[in-house]
C-alpha cells in the first residue's frame, strides 16, 4: 500500500503559534477545510471525526494544501447507487471525539453531514480563541465528562461563543445547528460567508500562513545568532601576539579549557628571550603545560651563553624547517648536541652520570680549578653543584 507523505497537523501548528492563530489562518484554512468535507461526503461518507489533529499540511509544492487523514469512524450516510439516506437514529453512542462533536452527537442521533459541519465550526472557534468553554471540565466517570460537555455547549449561545470575532463565525455555527438530519449543506454559502469576510478584511490570498511567519522569525534569528563575532577568550592565538597590557598570568582557563589570548600571549612576553630559537618560536606554536602556561620554546633551556649551546640552538633550528615538535622534544634535542659537543673536548655530557662527574672533577683538580673553567671546552656557563648526598652533578646556572 502505498501513502502520502504528509507535514504537521494542524494541532501540532497551532501549539507552534503559541496556541492561537490570526483571523487571516482561521480564513484561509476554513475555505479549505470546507471544501475537503464537501469532498468526503460528494463520495457519500461522513467522517465523524473532525478535530485539528486530522488535518494534515502537505509538504514541497503541495505546503500549503489540507489534507484530511483518519478515517478509521468514517461512515457512509448514503446508498452510492441510489443515494437513500441512512434513516434516523437515536440512542447511539458517542463517536468520535467529544470536545468537538456536535449537539445531537452528544443527544444520541445518529449522524449525517450537518454534524462534520458543525464540528468545524467549534475547530475554527478553537482556533480564534484559543481554547473552548468546556475544556478541563473534570468528572468522575467518562459518560458523566461527556454529560457535562454537552451541557456546556447547550447552554453557550453562539453569540456568546464567538463574542469578539466576527459575526459570520456565530451565523456559520447557527446555520449547521438548523440543518434536519438528511438536508445537504450549502457549501457554497459557507464558503462565501468567510471570502467576503476574507475581502472585506483587505487580506490576500497569498497562502502565507502564522506557521510560516514564525519559521521565516526564527530562521533570521538563527541567522543573526550564528553571524555574532566569538567572544575574546574564544579565538586561537598563536605565538606571535602582542604583549597583552601587563595583565597578571594566573594561569586559568576559559570555558573550552585552554587560556584566554591575552595570557598566552603574556605567557610569551614574560619568558626569557631566546634570539637563537626566534625562528623555531615561529614555525612551533607553544603546547599546553600541565600548569595551565603555555612557556614559550626555549625558555626551559639556559645554556644560551655557552658557544656550543648556541651551535645547539641553530641545530635545531635548521631541523626545525622539516617537522614541527614539542617543547620537551626540543630540550632533549639540544641536551644531546650539548652533549656530543663536550665528549668531542674530552668532556663528560653535563648531565652525565657519577663516574663521569668524578671524571670531570679529577680533570679539574688536576689543572688546579676547583670547577670547570673557561679551559674546558668552553664550559663556563656550567657549574659543579653540590648535593646533600654528596654526589655531584653538573647544571645551567638558575
Amino acid at each position: 500500500m502505498v501513502i502520502d507523505l504528509l507535514g504537521p497537523s494542524l494541532e501540532d501548528l497551532f501549539n507552534f503559534c503559541n496556541r492561537k492563530f490570526t483571523l487571516k489562518t482561521v480564513l484561509l484554512l476554513a475555505d479549505q477545510l470546507i471544501s475537503r468535507i464537501e469532498y468526503i461526503h460528494s463520495k457519500n461518507f461522513i467522517h465523524r471525526d473532525i478535530k485539528p489533529d486530522n488535518f494534515l499540511m502537505g509538504i514541497g509544492k503541495r505546503g500549503n494544501q489540507v489534507n484530511v487523514i483518519d478515517f478509521g469512524l468514517a461512515k457512509k450516510y448514503r446508498d452510492p447507487k441510489t443515494h437513500l439516506h441512512i434513516p434516523y437514529r437515536e440512542n447511539k453512542n458517542l463517536t468520535g471525539t467529544a470536545r468537538y462533536a456536535s449537539i445531537n452527537t452528544h443527544l444520541g442521533v445518529e449522524q449525517s453531514r450537518r454534524d462534520d459541519l458543525e464540528s468545524l465550526g467549534y475547530v475554527l472557534m478553537y482556533f480564534c480563541r484559543g481554547s473552548l468553554p468546556w475544556q478541563g471540565l473534570k468528572a468522575a466517570t467518562k459518560k458523566q465528562k461527556y454529560d457535562r460537555i454537552m451541557e456546556k455547549k447547550m447552554t453557550t449561545p453562539t453569540e456568546l461563543l464567538c463574542r469578539g470575532f466576527p459575526n459570520e463565525f456565530a451565523i456559520y455555527l447557527n446555520y449547521t445547528r438548523s440543518l434536519r438530519f438528511d438536508d445537504k449543506p450549502d457549501y457554497s454559502y459557507l464558503r462565501k460567508l468567510f471570502r467576503d469576510l476574507f475581502v472585506r478584511e483587505g487580506f490576500q490570498y497569498d497562502y502565507v500562513f502564522d506557521w510560516t511567519i514564525f519559521k521565516l522569525q526564527e530562521k533570521d534569528a538563527n541567522k543573526s545568532h550564528a553571524s555574532m563575532p566569538m567572544a575574546d577568550g574564544m579565538a586561537d592565538v598563536g605565538d606571535d601576539a602582542g604583549p597583552s597590557g601587563g595583565q597578571e598570568d594566573d594561569g586559568r582557563k576559559d570555558k573550552r579549557g585552554l587560556m584566554s589570548s591575552s595570557r598566552q600571549a603574556n605567557a610569551s612576553t614574560n619568558a626569557p628571550t631566546d634570539p637563537t630559537t626566534s625562528s623555531l618560536r615561529r614555525t612551533v606554536k607553544q603546547p599546553m603545560h600541565p600548569g595551565g602556561v603555555g612557556a614559550p620554546i626555549g625558555s626551559s633551556t639556559r645554556a644560551n651563553s655557552s658557544p656550543v649551546a648556541g651551535a645547539a640552538a641553530g641545530n635545531v633550528n635548521r631541523s626545525s624547517a622539516t617537522s614541527p615538535v614539542t617543547t620537551s622534544r626540543v630540550t632533549m634535542s639540544r641536551r644531546k648536541v650539548v652533549g656530543v659537543d663536550a665528549n668531542a673536548t674530552g668532556l663528560a655530557e653535563p648531565r652525565g652520570t657519577l663516574g663521569s662527574d668524578r671524571l670531570l672533577r679529577s680533570q679539574a683538580k688536576a689543572a688546579g680549578q676547583s670547577a670547570p673553567g673557561t679551559g674546558y671546552g668552553g664550559m663556563s656557563s656550567f657549574r659543579v653543584k653540590e648535593s646533600t648526598t654528596g654526589q655531584n652533578w653538573y647544571q645551567p646556572p638558575m
